[in-house]
């Protein structure tokens, strides 16, 4: 009777508990990271004093409002069908008139969402807001 070839590539069980462990383990707190930094990662109340302060709280209702992180990402979250808005009002190539040309009419990637002259001027007035607080974004020349 000839003796069979063992297995050598058939992991015990002791190693696949472990591959098993390490997959939940990290699996999970991926799930867990992913549910705090889109929900209470984000939220934030903003601290503003003058008249710009209801203006750029309005921004920001209306941001959240309209779902604009769902194509947009501000300081590295959201979606990634629209550009980067954490530093767009100063960023030569869009800037505030780039903008509320998008906001007023839309473009090929974003709808037309008839957003009134006041909507328009304090969404633009918190992404002003977040291009001020955004430092580490900017370039150093």
């Amino acid at each position: 009777m000839s003796e069979q070839p063992k297995n050598t590539f058939a992991p015990s069980n002791q190693v696949l508990m472990i591959k098993i462990a390490v997959f939940l383990t990290l699996f999970t707190s991926y799930a867990v990271y992913s549910t705090v930094i889109y929900s209470k990662g984000t939220e934030s109340e903003i601290q503003l004093t003058g008249p710009q302060a209801e203006k750029v709280a309005q921004g920001k209702y209306l941001y959240e409002q309209y779902n604009c992180v769902a194509c947009h990402q501000l300081y590295g979250l959201g979606g990634y069908l629209g550009p980067e808005l954490t530093t767009a009002y100063s960023d030569p190539q869009r800037g505030e008139i780039f903008m509320k040309a998008f906001l007023q009419a839309g473009g090929p990637r974003m709808p037309n969402f008839h957003f009134k002259a006041d909507e328009i001027d304090a969404i633009i007035s918190y992404l002003k807001y977040v291009d001020s607080t955004a430092v580490t974004y900017k370039s150093t020349p």
